[in-house]
Formats: structure tokens, C-alpha cells, sequence
């Protein structure tokens, strides 16, 4: 059994306070821009892009002139919002 200082790392307990005994505070605890951007993200992913899908039968012109078919169109236009969460939801989380 160890003890609570041999257990090492940045391990945090049940009440949120970290290894060295420090609760995050002030600018830590800020949601900031990055929260924000994560926000509008997530809007621009759950809400306007299902919105273009359902009016793309009505904009067979235009994913035409992307290259992209019908059935190609409701593959990529989900796929690019997603990766762009992903990778932002990264970015936001880890501080510089």
C-alpha cells in the first residue's frame, strides 16, 4: 500500500485538488476563448451543418460543381465539421 505522497504525477483526489495539495484558481478556472470557440463550433457542427444536409437534395448544383455526388456529399460534409471538433476540442483543452 503506498501512501499518499509516493503515489507521484499529477493525480487529483475526489475534492479536485491536485498532488501538490493547490486547487485550480482564477485564469485556471476561466472557460475563456477557447471554451467559446468551442462553443460556436459545436453549434456550426450539431445545428448548421444537418441544416445544409437536409437542403442538399435541393443543391444537387453546387456539390456537383465540388466534384462530390449525392451520396459522396452526405459522406464529407458530416466527416469535415467532426474532424474539425476533434482536433479544436484538443487544441482548446491543452494550455499553451
Amino acid at each position: 500500500m503506498t501512501s499518499r505522497g509516493e503515489t507521484g504525477g499529477d493525480a487529483t483526489d475526489d475534492a479536485g485538488v491536485d498532488a501538490h495539495g493547490a486547487k485550480p484558481r482564477g485564469a485556471d478556472r476561466e472557460f475563456g476563448w477557447r471554451g467559446w470557440l468551442l462553443v460556436a463550433w459545436l453549434f456550426i457542427s450539431l445545428l448548421v451543418v444537418p441544416s445544409v444536409l437536409f437542403y442538399l437534395p435541393r443543391a444537387g448544383a453546387f456539390t456537383a460543381s465540388l466534384g462530390l455526388g449525392y451520396r459522396d456529399a452526405f459522406l464529407v460534409l458530416p466527416l469535415l465539421p467532426a474532424l474539425g471538433l476533434g482536433l479544436l476540442a484538443v487544441w482548446a483543452t491543452t494550455r499553451p
